[in-house]
């Protein structure tokens, strides 16, 4: 994959430099045992040396664990299997891939996006993925998993290399993650450390899932243009033209086509209907039974994927069934049987990245880096944009680090929630802070279960492509939204605008 136009710039020759690099790195599957072998040994010196940090959260030491004595031998065989099912995409990867398999393999997705491709103004398709792919990241785990593999199929449409789409939905559903105009989990999960560790200063605050809301409402479409920037002027022309054997009908399409699409969507909107009415209601069945949330620890929120599903499965059904793609069971079966055959080098490679993730958690090397880290920013005891600027990128290298964003803050707020409130800053500001932190890495780090799915994807396109290959199209991505997250951030601290309700800069009084 290289720029077609004969000079480069500096920057397109780093990230070819980055490409060859990586590219030459070990198959992932190797990667991954290698890793866990550095781990193991990781530990084994920690455990001998004594690595320790202690843990703010609860005052408690934490030590680093050694892997390779006889307990932990034991327990790497022991737990194994369990590493591997347990492994929380898995489970959703092959779920969300029934439906994805019968709306793809019967047709269904080919012919909506060409519809859509048709009846559409082309300026816009670019901007509205990258839309659904903000606005999805309170689905959780969805938007990274679903939205990739359709946005490539979308962009191929559009005559661009279908690496576009995977980097770019990708980047836009991870690197904007904090971004939202709809409150989910991600704020719910933060306001509960927040709030403890902003009552060791003061006992009698209290916060709300709100505090950050106008902050990211306006980031949703502020990233977006970001997002967008990066794909036009850096994304597009440095992956140039796609030459691999998967072929783009440019064929109208067919009356029947039409009729079955029509049938399909028809379909889609009645079982979405169906889903509101366990959801819409005051004592609707998807709403939480105690407090009548549709987001927080809501029916609902737990089953999204399995919605998500059947929300793909029931068109994708229709639309083979009108169209003749399915007519007999034997068709059916087939279709799902080949939608799972693409997922088993996924299958595999999660099998050994599972058990790399469990050795890191085991070994408490993550938090121990972490807790280390924040120390030294709080040595530093800078102030002002310096201070913004220098947790940002803390809390951004720990994410290449520690995947889990509760646990990152779960160590990370007793230290500068505190520090922060005695530096003047409210609590909000803080929270803010560390979710852009755990936002702009996203997109690059190893530690999320996301990245190996990804070039499960890029490699039904391209079978030599590498992790160098998506490293090197995901950080430009990673770099300009620190930028642009940083300096919108920096611009809401100088005029003082509130980041949500009751989520001021700084502390009243």
């Amino acid at each position: 994959m290289e720029n077609k136009s004969e000079k480069k710039g500096i920057f397109n020759r780093f990230l070819d430099v980055i490409e060859r690099v990586g590219n030459k790195l070990p198959d992932p599957i190797v990667l991954f045992i290698i890793l866990m072998f550095t781990i193991l040994g990781a530990s084994f010196i920690g455990g001998m040396m004594k690595w320790e940090a202690v843990n703010p959260a609860d005052d408690e030491t934490i030590q680093a664990v050694n892997l390779l004595n006889g307990e932990g031998i034991v327990r790497i065989f022991t737990e194994a299997i369990t590493n591997f099912s347990e492994f929380p995409p898995l489970g959703m990867v092959l779920v969300v891939m029934i439906g994805i398999g019968i709306a793809e393999k019967s047709g269904y997705f080919e012919t909506a996006m060409k519809r859509a491709i048709e009846v559409s103004p082309q300026k816009l398709i670019l901007p509205a993925i990258i839309l659904v792919g903000i606005i999805g990241n309170v689905a959780g785990d969805a938007a990274p998993i679903i939205l990739p593999p359709l946005a490539a199929m979308v962009v191929m449409k559009l005559g661009y290399h279908p690496f576009v789409g995977l980097v770019m939905a990708y980047a836009a559903s991870l690197g904007a993650f904090a971004a939202n105009v709809v409150p989910g989990m991600t704020e719910a999960l933060a306001i509960a450390f927040t709030e403890p560790a902003a009552q060791l200063i003061d006992p009698e605050y209290s916060g709300n899932i709100l505090m950050n809301y106008y902050f990211t409402a306006v980031a949703t479409f502020f990233l977006l243009f970001i997002v967008y920037f990066v794909t036009k002027k850096i994304t597009i022309p440095r992956l140039g033209t796609y030459e691999g054997e998967t072929a783009v009908d440019q064929e109208p399409l067919k009356k029947e086509e039409i009729t079955a699409l029509r049938w399909a969507n028809i379909s889609a909107v009645l079982t979405f209907l169906v889903f509101m009415v366990f959801l819409i209601p005051e004592n609707a069945i998807f709403r939480n039974p105690e407090t009548g949330s549709i987001i927080q620890d809501s029916p609902f929120m737990n089953s999204i994927i399995f919605v998500l599903t059947i929300l793909f499965f029931v068109p994708g059904l229709v639309y083979g069934l009108k169209v003749g793609t399915i007519k007999t069971t034997r068709d059916f079966g087939s279709m799902l049987g080949d939608a799972m055959g693409t997922m088993g080098s996924y299958v595999v490679l999660v099998f050994f990245a599972a058990q790399m993730l469990a050795y890191f958690n085991w070994s408490n090397l993550g938090p121990i880096i972490a807790i280390k880290g924040a120390n030294v920013l709080e040595a530093v005891n800078a102030s002002g944009i310096p201070l913004i600027i220098g947790f940002i990128l803390l809390a951004g290298l720990i994410n290449l680090l520690i995947g889990s964003a509760s646990a990152k803050w779960a160590i990370l707020a007793p230290v500068f929630v505190p520090m922060f409130m005695l530096l003047g800053y409210d609590p909000a500001f803080t929270q803010m802070l560390y979710r852009i932190g755990d936002s702009f890495t996203n997109p690059i780090t190893p530690m999320l279960p996301y990245l190996p799915l990804l070039l499960a994807f890029a490699q039904r396109y391209d079978k030599n492509a590498g992790l160098g290959t998506l490293l090197s199209t995901l950080l430009p991505y990673s770099i300009v939204l620190f930028f642009a997250w940083t300096i919108l951030l920096i611009v809401w601290y100088l005029l003082g605008i509130p980041l949500g309700v009751e989520g001021p800069v700084h502390l009243p009084g």
